[in-house]
Parts: C-alpha cells; sequence; structure tokens
C-alpha cells in the first residue's frame, strides 16, 4: 500500500504530538545508542509492507471472516509516528455501505495493525479476545458489516511509551507448548499480534540445530539421547538442570520439529515480530568432555532429582573463559542464521538460571559474562542478549558485586534484562534500575500453567507506568514471563494493553466493563461479582509466590500428627478485605514435605460472587466464556472448601472420631468426583486434548507411548522416584482436569484415607512408609497407562454448577461440620 498523502503525514504527526502532551509525559523513554542500532536494523530487515499487511489481513479472515471486507491496513514508517511505534484507528474516507471498507488503521508493522484492530475490537464493539481453552473470543457484541461503530473525527492515535512488548518463559514451552502443532501455533501468533506483541521467544526445535553443531565434534546421535531431554522436558535440558529424563528424543521429532519452527519464523517474521532465539549457555553432552578432557568444565550439582541419581542429575556446564565456548556459541548463532536464513539479533541466554557459579569473585563473573556475550558477537555482530533476571530473585548468591559485575560485563545496551516477577517482586527498585542496564517490565504471575484463580490487577495497572516514569528509569518494555499460560484471562486482558498506556489504568472503570466485553452484554450481577473478585482473588498484597498446593492436587505426604489445626476460615470484619491467615501449618516435619495452600482473600465474599454468577447465569448461558468462567469460579470455592474438609478429617484423627474421620473421607472423595463432573463441563478442564496432542504429534506407537508418558509424567511425579521416596517435584504441575481427579487425585487421597483408618480403629501409628509405597506405585502405574479421556466437553455447566453449590457450600452448616458455618454462610453487602 502506498504511504499516506504529505497531508495525512501532518495530520498524524501534529496528532502524534497532542497524544504525548496530553498524556503528562514524554514519548521517547530511555536512549540506548545500541538499542537504536537494534531498531533500526529491524525497520531496514522488517518483511515488506505488502506481507505484513497480508498476514494482518489473514489474521482477520481467521477472526472475524465476516468482516474482511469492513477493514482496510496500511503500512506505515515509524518517522510518521514519530520514531516510535503506533498505530492510529480511523473512519475509513471510502465508505458507503455494506461491502465497503468502514475502518482504516495504520501501523507501523503488521503487529501495530493487529493490536490497532484488537484495540478497536475490544474499545469500541466491547469485544472480549482470550485463549481458546478460557472461552475463546467474544465477538457476538461486534456490529454487522455496514453498521460498524464510527471513531472520533481525526482517528485514534495510540503510540507505544516503550519499545517491546516481550512474551513467555523458558519454560512456557515445555508446560504450555510442549505437544503444539502448526494449527495451535498459528492461533497462538494470531493472539500474540492482537496484544500486540513484538518479542516472543522462539526456542522450537533447536534440539536439531544442538545436533547439526556437536555433528562437527563427532558427537553422535545416540550421545545426545542422554543429553537431551524429552519432550515434556526439554525446558529443564535446555537449562542444564537435567539430562536425559523423558528421553530419548527420536530423529522424527527433531526433524520435525525444525519444520514447525520455521513455520513458526516465518509468521512471526510476516507479521513484523522479532523473534528472539536461543544461544549457547555452556551446557554440553557428557560426550564432549570426553573428547576435550582439556578443556574447563564444571560437573554441576544436583538439581531435584532422588538421591542425586546420575542418570538424570549433575549435568555438565563449559566455562566460558575456556576458548571452546567462544567456538561453540559461534558455530550455534550461525547454525541458525543459515538454517532459518535471518535473524533478529536477539538471543537469550540464561547460564546461571537456577545454576550458581563456582565463584563469587567479580571479576571471574564479569569474565563469564564477557565471553558469553563474545560467542554471540562472534556468530552476529549486531547481536543483543536478553536475559531472564530470575537468578536475581531466585538465588542470594546474586549480592550487589556479583550483580553489577554480571550486568556490567558487556557493552550498556547490549544486553536487556527481564525483571521477570516485577508485579510482585521487582528488582528494579533495589538496583538502580538494573545499575544502567536496559530492562524489560514482566509479569510471571503463573507457576507450572496450573489453576488458581489469582492475581494483582493493581500492581499490574500501576508498576509498568511507576517503573517506566521513575528517575533515571532504564525501562524499555513490557513482557508477560508466565511459566504456563491458558489461565485468568482478566489478567492478560489487563497485562497485554500495558505497553499500550501512558499513565495508570483506572481499574474501577476497567473492570467494570470487563464483563460486559468478556460475556457479550451487561448484566449488573456479574459486575456486582467482578468487583468482589477484583477485589478479593485479583487483589492479592501479601507477596507471597502463588503455587497451587490445594490438598486435591497436591496432597499431604506427611503423617497426620504433624499437621496442625489451628482453626478455620473466619469471618473478615470487613468485606473484600484481604485474608492473611493460613490454612494449615506443619510441626516437626521436613521443610520440603509439602507446601501450605496460599489463602489471601475473603473466601465468603467469593462465595458471594459465586452466588451472583448462579442467579445471573441464565442471561448469558449460551457464553462460553461465561462457562469457562462459572467453571474456575466453582472449582475454585470447592476446592478450598475441600481443604477445609481435610482440616477436619485430621481434627477428628486427633480426637480418635473414627465415625468422624470415616465419614469425612468418604465427603470429600464425593466431592472429589463431582468436582470432576463440573471440569468435565467446559473444554478448558479437559485431560484428554493434553494426551490426545502428544499422541497426535507421534510417527509409531513406540513413540506415541513415549510421548504420552512425558504428558502424564509432567503433571504428576514430574521426575525420578523410588519406591517410598516420591519425587521432589511431584504435583509441581498439578492440573484441575477432568479425568485427572477421578482416575489419580481421588484414589490417591484414597490410599491415605485407608490408612488413616485404620490407624485409628488399630491404634497404631500411621503406616507413612506403606502409604507412601502405595500412592508412589499408583502414580508410576498411571503415568504409563494407556487409558483415553475425553476431548470434548460434557454436560451443563450452569446446572452442575448451581447442583454442587445447594450440595456442597449452601448447606454446609447443616453436616455438623462445626466451624464450617462461616465459610460458606452469605455476608451482607
Amino acid at each position: 500500500m502506498p504511504p499516506p498523502p504529505p497531508a495525512s503525514r501532518l495530520l498524524l504527526l501534529l496528532a502524534l504530538w497532542i497524544a504525548c502532551a496530553a498524556s503528562g509525559v514524554g514519548c521517547s523513554g530511555p536512549r540506548f545508542a545500541q538499542l537504536d542500532r537494534l531498531r533500526e536494523l529491524h525497520q531496514r530487515e522488517r518483511r515488506p509492507a505488502a506481507e505484513q499487511v497480508d498476514a494482518a489481513r489473514g489474521l482477520l479472515a481467521r477472526l472475524l471472516p465476516s468482516h474482511s471486507a469492513s477493514f482496510e491496513f496500511r503500512v506505515v514508517s515509524t518517522e510518521q509516528c514519530g520514531g516510535k511505534a503506533c498505530f492510529n484507528i480511523n473512519n475509513h474516507p471510502s465508505f458507503h455501505g455494506e461491502g465497503t471498507p468502514e475502518i482504516l488503521i495504520l501501523g507501523a508493522s503488521g503487529v501495530e495493525i493487529s493490536a490497532g484492530l484488537h484495540w478497536y475490537l475490544k474499545h469500541y464493539c466491547a469485544a472480549h479476545i482470550s485463549w481458546a481453552k478460557t472461552g475463546g473470543a467474544q465477538l457476538s457484541s461486534v456490529p454487522y458489516p455496514g453498521s460498524l461503530p464510527r471513531v472520533p473525527a481525526g482517528g485514534i492515535l495510540i503510540q507505544r511509551p516503550v519499545d517491546w512488548s516481550y512474551y513467555q518463559n523458558a519454560v512456557t514451552s515445555s508446560y504450555s507448548f510442549a505437544w503444539w502443532d502448526w494449527e495451535r501455533w498459528e492461533k497462538e501468533i494470531d493472539w500474540m499480534a492482537l496484544q500486540g506483541i513484538n518479542l516472543p521467544l522462539a526456542f522450537t526445535g533447536q534440539e536439531t540445530i544442538w545436533q547439526k553443531v556437536f555433528q562437527r565434534y563427532n558427537i553422535s546421535k545416540s550421545d545426545l539421547d542422554d543429553f537431551f531431554g524429552g519432550p515434556a522436558f526439554l525446558s529443564w535440558s535446555r537449562m542444564a538442570n537435567m539430562h536425559g529424563w523423558g528421553g530419548p528424543l527420536p530423529q522424527t521429532w527433531l526433524d520435525d520439529q525444525l519444520t514447525l519452527q520455521k513455520k513458526i519464523l516465518s509468521r512471526m517474521y510476516a507479521f513484523g515480530m522479532s523473534p528472539v532465539l536461543p544461544a549457547f549457555s555452556g551446557n554440553i553432552p557428557a560426550a564432549l568432555k570426553l573428547k576435550f578432557p582439556s578443556a574447563k568444565v564444571t560437573h554441576l550439582g544436583n538439581w531435584f532429582t532422588v538421591d542425586s541419581n546420575p542418570r538424570w542429575c549433575c549435568t555438565y556446564l563449559l566455562d566460558a573463559s575456556d576458548p571452546l565456548y567462544v567456538e561453540i556459541g559461534k558455530l550455534f548463532i550461525e547454525e541458525q542464521i543459515r538454517e532459518y536464513g535471518r535473524t533478529s539479533h536477539v538471543y537469550n541466554c540464561d547460564t546461571f538460571d537456577e545454576n550458581t557459579p563456582p565463584l563469587s569473585d567479580p571479576n571471574y563473573i564479569s569474565s563469564l559474562g564477557a565471553a558469553t556475550f563474545r560467542a554471540m558477537q562472534s556468530g552476529d555482530n549486531d547481536a543483543i542478549w536478553l536475559m531472564q533476571g530470575w537468578l536475581f530473585t531466585y538465588d542470594p548468591f546474586w549480592e550487589p558485586p556479583q550483580m553489577k559485575a554480571l550486568l556490567h560485563s558487556v557493552p550498556v545496551g547490549r544486553m536487556i534484562v527481564l525483571d521477570l516477577y516485577a508485579e510482585v517482586k521487582p528488582v528494579w527498585i533495589n538496583s538502580d534500575q538494573f545499575y544502567g542496564v536496559p530492562y524489560i517490565w514482566c509479569m510471571l504471575h503463573n507457576f507450572a500453567a496450573d489453576f488458581e484463580m489469582y492475581g494483582v490487577l493493581d500492581a499490574v495497572a500501576s508498576g509498568p507506568i511507576d517503573a517506566r516514569l521513575s528517575e533515571n528509569s532504564t525501562m524499555v518494555g513490557v513482557g508477560m514471563s508466565m511459566e504456563g499460560i491458558e489461565q485468568n484471562p482478566i489478567v492478560y486482558d489487563l497485562m497485554s494493553e500495558m505497553v499500550f498506556h501512558h499513565r495508570q489504568v483506572d481499574l474501577k472503570v476497567w473492570v467494570e466493563t470487563y464483563p460486559t466485553r468478556r460475556y457479550g452484554k451487561s448484566v449488573v450481577g456479574l459486575q456486582d461479582a467482578w468487583r468482589i473478585l477484583h477485589q478479593t482473588l485479583y487483589n492479592c498484597t501479601d507477596g507471597k509466590n502463588d503455587k497451587n498446593r490445594d490438598v486435591i492436587v497436591a496432597f499431604p505426604d506427611v503423617e497426620p500428627s504433624v499437621i496442625q489445626t489451628p482453626g478455620l476460615y473466619a469471618r473478615t470484619s470487613k468485606n473484600y478485605s484481604t485474608m492473611l491467615s493460613e490454612n494449615y501449618v506443619m510441626k516437626d516435619a521436613p521443610n520440603d514435605a509439602y507446601e501450605q495452600p496460599h489463602i489471601w482473600y475473603d473466601t465468603i465474599a467469593v462465595i458471594h460472587a459465586l452466588e451472583l454468577f448462579l442467579e445471573s447465569g441464565d442471561e448469558v448461558s449460551d457464553s462460553s466464556t461465561f462457562r469457562y468462567d462459572l467453571v474456575d469460579l466453582t472449582r475454585q470455592a470447592l476446592a478450598k472448601y475441600a481443604n477445609q474438609i481435610f482440616l477436619k478429617i485430621i481434627q477428628g484423627y486427633k480426637s480418635n472420631n473414627v465415625n468422624q474421620v470415616t465419614t469425612l473421607c468418604e465427603r470429600f472423595l464425593n466431592l472429589v468426583k463431582d468436582l470432576d463432573m463440573l471440569l468435565a463441563s467446559h473444554e478448558g478442564f479437559l485431560l484428554g486434548p493434553w494426551l490426545e496432542s502428544a499422541k497426535g504429534l507421534a510417527r509409531s506407537q513406540e513413540q506415541e507411548i513415549q510421548y504420552e508418558w512425558n504428558a502424564r509424567t509432567q503433571i504428576t511425579m514430574w521426575f525420578d522416584n523410588t519406591e517410598t521416596k516420591a519425587s521432589l517435584l511431584r504435583d509441581y504441575a498439578n492440573k484441575y482436569w477432568s479425568g485427572l481427579l477421578r482416575d489419580y487425585y481421588g484414589p490417591r487421597a484414597a490410599i491415605y484415607f485407608k490408612h488413616l483408618i485404620s490407624s485409628l480403629k488399630k491404634k497404631e501409628p500411621f503406616a507413612l512408609e506403606e502409604w507412601r509405597r502405595e500412592w508412589i506405585s499408583l502414580t508410576n502405574n498411571w503415568q504409563s497407562d494407556r487409558k483415553v479421556f475425553a476431548t470434548t466437553a460434557t454436560g451443563d455447566a450452569l446446572n452442575i454448577s448451581r447442583a454442587l453449590f445447594t450440595k456442597y457450600l449452601r448447606n454446609a452448616d447443616s453436616l455438623g461440620l462445626d466451624g464450617m458455618d462461616s465459610f460458606v454462610k452469605p455476608i451482607s453487602l
């Protein structure tokens, strides 16, 4: 498409100046010469404007095919956006009825155009876009072609206050993307473009590149079989946390993933994105050490294996000061560029992610960082190092001298740090803005793709703005760095907007309009419900990591006598206040025995929000987005109720009340079965798709068995075990999925309860070792099982939720569970 005529350019620049002035802040942001150079490279090497327009039009055809003729897209230069990325939404001057373009969207790239389309649909058509598993897109509110809403005269100009919108975590590729084919990837790249993401990780297929590189050193396929992890565990073998677990990788897997990566990159580049490729972090196969015995190699320690099993643990890390390091790093970068045909010059490398350096001397740390960057630069002279800042949050090793040594080991502007957990534990505040190094403000939010209705919306709405406007800010982007996706759509709906906001978002107004967009109509009861959810579930302020440890999905592996029951949920004195009481605590037991379930909110208020959902449900029962939220909210309430039943079971055990324990154990197990039935009513809560997509990538029955084992293992035992010692990472990737509750979590709890009741009846100590032996055997058998689970939803979510609310929540005080009435009794509004 030709650029706008001179008069239009003048109007665009004038509008840009007005927008920056009106925002009360500058639009330039911090400047780094090397990043200015990177922007110039991206603009010069970006795909032709026509190809980017075609990418955006393809997205529109997949998202809203009925309106393909209603929009016209044009790519404009960043100079016409004041040197920054922007999009401009206008009424089309040639509109003259249905079948002709109604809305003209100008953007600095295909991503900006796509983000502009989303902005228009969201803010002018009250539409909503989320992942398919979380309800998908709500587009019923978009008027018919020929009657789309007009925008104000002069158009709507939105300019990014920062350059980059980053996406993914180094482990998202395993927790969420492990089994994706091109059809699923295409949907995700569309989603990225609509959210304005322009800096996504692109890690797929890298094992094939490594195979080609190591072949130059006469490392065979069999040598690599013990190096690469299985398909569900590649993230951790890439980070040198483990080796071989879940493998070996078949050659067909390697070849297919490389083909898939080329499609992914091609589409990302077509939109104008800048995909981030991996770089060498020093992780090497054991065979390379044997071929270079004089190389400086560190044998790393144990990472969560049982008894430090050398079959899986204790990988080898080539010291960055060894000449071989730069040589291998150079070859890896060059091989990627050769295979893919191009690069965006940004490379991720996390040498010290959960791997502590052997020495704390700042000079040594600096030399490692410099060599790591030199390996990248040797393969690409324009390389920029993108590094996850998780190490600065996770590992106390990184005191200011060590941190500064690493950050200053490369020229300023040649490294970008991801402040990975900035919404809860921001590093930028206490590090003098990463000691002058550019960084991206990221929201981590989710661990291991687990299910918990949780968020810190207030921090998300203000944090990136506060960081960007702070004195001497070095912030250059906003990012989403969750370990797993397809959960808590409200959190990601807000977070994706923050790259375009110059001021803090008025959350009261934003939350007020959210249910209308999410469900396609305005329902007062649902607006009231979401106001409550914002102030409770989505207002966590205790600063704790939110990792779901509900009893159902993370059953305590301890003797019942060491579990304290200090009291059940108590009524709060203030409506919707944050609740900081603990579910249960433990004494006289190892610190790693189990983690306490996290409770930060007034559970009574959340129960009332669920009542409002149920009362309003008939008005939006045909909405997939509503059904997802209803199932999720009901699951949240029942899961916490199950925690309470478990506490009452332990109280009964301690008081030798065998009848109470027997009755409550039966109730707990019935709740698990009923919860499984609830989850089966929406596609977002099914085990079947995870397993079937894993098997779908197999080329033989042998591979199918292997891939299914990988998929089942990740969400249960995770890592290795013995007959009586469970994996240290058991239940880390737990899931509230129908099929998993019925066939695994329920039977596991039943084994514990069996031994609990037996202990009371026989007046003998709880048989802890026998319990462990039985549940570990159950788990290992389940990992290898081949049972097929449903991939489509069954049952009416609204009716099931209403029935379970009545059965477990409304009348719980009549069940003789002393202390539970305050948990479920609605408070006065």
